[in-house]
Formats: structure tokens, C-alpha cells, sequence
């Protein structure tokens, strides 16, 4: 009895330092994350476009000039980015039909790599060749970053099940990261391809880290702690996030402090973020270096590669996809209702500062509030899953985010009180709707290849997410107007709350062969 109870200590003890190194990843991600990308990007990054298109005009005058990626594009006819866009739509088109074979275990039409070869080919025709509103280029970045992530997370998530250590996969990722981030200091003048680079690179990076980070949650909690886990992970990059992004508030709002002017304030901001992603890296990375990976089932030959060998576990994986209804039926949902919520948190300070008139210093007190408000709320929306469990949890948030996006079109310009009030009903529900998803998911994904669905969890949070951004772009060049833009993404919580309510969350961890908790 004593030899046995011995591990069983030891695996606690593990375990729980384990949990405490994986936190900090939150916290080291979420200062990119609401400084750059919440806060500070598309707002500079639209005036930068603007300054392109229309130079010498006041920021906060419209532009109705395009910009181009190539400028000798603007001499072309208007059919050829046309065909990129047919070409594009054509080739996701058939990617999606492929998949779709794939997991009904029937003959596919085409190789993969012809699809992926359309779409890759009609993708860079398009981006090369179309016009940007420059108001919208902020989003059409956004949504050329998380279409690549689409395709590349699922490979990410295959190699990551592969990889014997995960913490050394998980810095690589960051790392990349960190870097492309802390090069947006470099964006300035009219130079707006260079900053649009940056962060397709560092989201793409992002993305990528988050699946293995992910995945590292079902080997060190058990069913019944996951929620918990998972909501003090989400809580402790709140406040992490919010606690840089304080500092940056001061930089940015009294840029004399410092010696500098507001552009240069803006870019010291960003700057910190990506720094701060990278060191504070080190210690989940550290802290997480003994922790193995999984062993899985071979697919194929025993002499394959990682990557080849990866490539070959996709296939079996998509094939296999079929067998869990309730885990897929939960994809769907979670694709639709955290485009909306993606799309408010990245739309949020260009919806205030162009739209509502708001200054960058109100929307960075405001965004601070809603960090610390969020820290609260997902250690609440934590007790709530014990209690009701996450599934009711969720449909509840998902309520609660169709009347924000309703109220954020009746709020009047440089009213901030009825502005921070949605901030404060946007902190309460953010946190737990986010972290309580990645807990529930985890209980639906079977053992030993987290990393494998998490790819896909990862692919609806940030490579579908191009559906809720693309829209907010197409509306505002459509209206010339944020306000219609903002409402129309009620539609995506109003699905997500319908296909949500159709999954059987208990079924689903049964057929994932997991352990059922007490509450769910």
C-alpha cells in the first residue's frame, strides 16, 4: 500500500506545479493580445493607411482613396482580383468538400493539395490585386491572417501530438511570436504592408502556441478541475494583460513623460507587448520542459517522420471525426459564436475610436477596465460551472453578448458612461464564455490526442474567425458606417446559442471515452 501511494503523491505534486507554470502563458499571450491586438493595432494601423491614401488629411476626416499591397494594381482591370476572389472561394470550397469526404470515409475527388494550391494561388491574386478601403484595412488583415491560420493549425495540432516535449513546440511558437510583435515598433510613416506582415505573423504564431498550450490542459487536470483550471488560466492573463496595458495607458496618454510623441508612444507600446510575451514564456516553458507528450496510435509505417507521420494522422484523424457527432456539433457552435465574440474584442477600439469619437486614451482606461472586470468575471463564471456546469453557463454569455452588440448601435457618439457601461457587461461574460469553452471542449476530445482537436478548437477560434471580421469590413465599406456593422454580428451569437443547445455534452464525453464530472 505505501509503494503505491507514493506516485500517487508525486503525480499530485506534479501536477500542480505544472498548473502553476502553465498559468503564466496566459498571462505572458494576453499583453499582446489586448495591447496590440485589442487596443492599439487597427486604430494606428488605420491612420497609417490613411496617411497612404490620403496624405496630409486630418485622421479623423474620411478617406475615400483606395491602397493597394502591389500600387501598379490600381492600373488593372477589375476583373483580375475578381478572379483571385473566384479562385479563392472556389478552392476553400473544395478544401471544405474534401474534409467533409474525408470524414464520411469516402474516395475524395482531389488530393488536398489541389485545393489548398487553388485557394493558396487565388489568395495571393487577390490580396496583391484588390482595393482596401483604408478603414477596412485593419480587418482584411485580420482576416487574411486567421484563413492561413485555418490551414495551418490543423498540421500544428498532428506534429504538436508528435512531439515528444511540448514546452519546447510551445516556446518555439511564442518565440516567433514575440518577435513579429515586438517588430510593429517599425511601423510608421505610410508603411502599412510592413505592419499588416507583422501581425499576420505573429497571429498565425499565436494561434499555434495556443493549441499545444491548450492541449497541455487535459494532462495535468482531471475532468472535475478543468473548469477551474482553465478559468484561473483565463483570469490570470486578464490580469496580466491588464496590468501592461495600464503602464501603456500612462505611455500613450502623456507621451511627454517619456520624451516622446503619440505615434512613438504607440509603437514603445507594442513594442513591450511583444517583449513581454517572450520573457514571461520562459517560465511556463521552463516549468513545463519535464512534461512528455502522449503516446498515440501509429497510422502509419514506423519509419515516418514527425512531419510526414503528421500529415498521415490528419488524415485518419479527419476520417475518425465522424465517430464523435456531439464533439463536431460543438466545433460548429463554437465557430460561429466566437467569431462574434473575436470580432467585438478586435472591432471594439475602432468601433470607439472611429464611430463613436472616443480619444486612445479613453479606449485604453476603457479596455483596462474591462481586463480587471474580466479577471473577476472568470473566477465567477468558474463558480457558475460548478454549479449549473458549463454548457448552461455558456448558452447564458451567449444571451448576454447578443444585448451588447444590440445596445453598442443605439450608443451616441462621445457618450463614454453608456460605452463603459458595456465595458463592464463585456468584462463579466469574456472571460468565463472563453475559458469555460476550453474547459468543456476538453472533455470532449479523446485521450492522447488533445492536440489533434485543439488544432480544430484553435482553427474556429482564430482561422474561422475571418467570417465575423470579414463581415464587420463588407458592412462598413457597404454603409460607410460601424454602427450597422457592430449589430450584424448578432447573427453569430443567435447560432452559435441554436447549434449549442443541440449538443449532448454528456454523450459526447462518453463517446469520447473520458471520464464524466459531477456536473456538466
Amino acid at each position: 500500500m505505501t509503494t503505491e501511494a507514493a506516485p500517487s503523491r508525486s503525480t499530485t505534486s506534479e501536477h500542480q506545479a505544472h498548473r502553476r507554470a502553465w498559468y503564466w502563458y496566459d498571462w505572458a499571450n494576453s499583453a499582446f493580445v489586448t495591447t496590440v491586438g485589442t487596443v492599439l493595432f487597427a486604430p494606428y494601423l488605420t491612420t497609417v493607411a490613411k496617411e497612404a491614401a490620403c496624405p496630409g488629411q486630418d485622421s479623423d476626416a474620411a478617406c475615400h482613396v483606395d491602397l493597394h499591397v502591389i500600387p501598379a494594381a490600381a492600373d488593372l482591370p477589375s476583373g483580375v482580383w475578381q478572379v483571385g476572389l473566384a479562385l479563392t472561394l472556389l478552392g476553400l470550397a473544395a478544401l471544405v468538400l474534401t474534409v467533409v469526404q474525408m470524414i464520411r470515409n469516402r474516395p475524395t475527388l482531389l488530393p488536398t493539395g489541389i485545393p489548398l494550391a487553388v485557394a493558396g494561388a487565388g489568395g495571393l491574386l487577390l490580396v496583391l490585386t484588390a482595393p482596401l478601403d483604408p478603414g477596412s484595412v485593419a480587418s482584411y488583415t485580420v482576416t487574411l491572417s486567421t484563413i492561413i491560420s485555418a490551414v495551418l493549425l490543423v498540421f500544428v495540432g498532428a506534429i504538436a501530438d508528435r512531439t515528444p516535449r511540448p514546452a519546447r513546440l510551445l516556446g518555439g511558437f511564442a518565440w516567433a511570436g514575440a518577435v513579429a510583435a515586438s517588430l510593429l515598433f517599425f511601423l510608421r510613416g505610410e508603411n502599412w504592408r510592413f505592419g499588416s506582415v507583422m501581425m499576420i505573423l505573429a497571429t498565425i504564431a499565436l494561434g499555434s502556441s495556443l493549441v499545444v498550450y491548450d492541449a497541455i490542459l487535459c494532462r495535468i487536470a482531471s475532468p472535475d478541475e478543468r473548469d477551474d483550471v482553465s478559468s484561473r488560466g483565463w483570469a490570470l492573463g486578464y490580469l496580466g494583460g491588464g496590468l501592461l496595458l495600464a503602464i501603456n495607458l500612462v505611455i500613450v496618454s502623456k507621451p511627454d513623460l517619456v520624451g516622446v510623441d503619440k505615434g512613438m508612444a504607440v509603437r514603445i507600446s507594442m513594442l513591450s507587448a511583444g517583449l513581454w510575451w517572450g520573457l514571461f514564456t520562459l517560465i511556463p516553458v521552463r516549468g513545463l520542459w519535464n512534461l512528455r507528450g502522449g503516446e498515440i496510435a501509429r497510422v502509419e509505417e514506423p519509419s515516418a517522420g514527425i512531419v510526414r507521420g503528421s500529415y498521415a494522422q490528419l488524415g485518419h484523424t479527419f476520417r475518425d471525426l465522424r465517430t464523435y457527432p456531439h464533439t463536431l456539433m460543438f466545433l460548429l457552435a463554437y465557430l460561429f459564436f466566437n467569431d462574434g465574440i473575436q470580432t467585438v474584442i478586435s472591432s471594439s477600439s475602432l468601433y470607439g475610436a472611429e464611430e463613436l469619437k472616443f480619444a486612445q486614451e479613453q479606449l485604453i482606461a476603457l479596455i483596462l477596465l474591462v481586463q480587471f472586470v474580466a479577471f473577476g468575471g472568470a473566477l465567477l463564471f468558474g463558480r457558475f460551472a460548478r454549479r449549473y456546469g458549463a454548457w448552461r453557463t455558456i448558452l447564458g454569455s451567449l444571451v448576454a453578448w447578443s444585448g451588447i452588440v444590440i445596445a453598442a448601435f443605439f450608443v451616441p457618439e462621445k457618450a463614454f458612461i453608456p460605452f463603459v457601461a458595456l465595458g463592464v457587461l463585456i468584462g463579466i461574460v469574456l472571460g468565463g464564455s472563453q475559458a469555460l469553452s476550453r474547459s468543456l471542449f476538453s472533455q470532449l476530445v479523446p485521450k492522447s490526442r488533445e492536440a489533434e482537436f485543439f488544432a480544430f478548437y484553435q482553427a474556429m477560434e482564430r482561422g474561422t474567425s475571418w467570417f465575423g471580421t470579414l463581415l464587420f469590413g463588407l458592412v462598413h465599406q457597404l454603409t460607410d458606417s460601424y454602427r450597422p456593422a457592430i449589430v450584424a454580428l448578432i447573427v453569430f451569437f443567435v447560432l452559435g446559442f441554436l447549434l449549442l443547445r443541440k449538443v449532448d455534452v454528456r454523450q459526447g464525453i462518453v463517446d469520447a471515452g473520458n471520464e464524466v464530472p459531477a456536473v456538466v
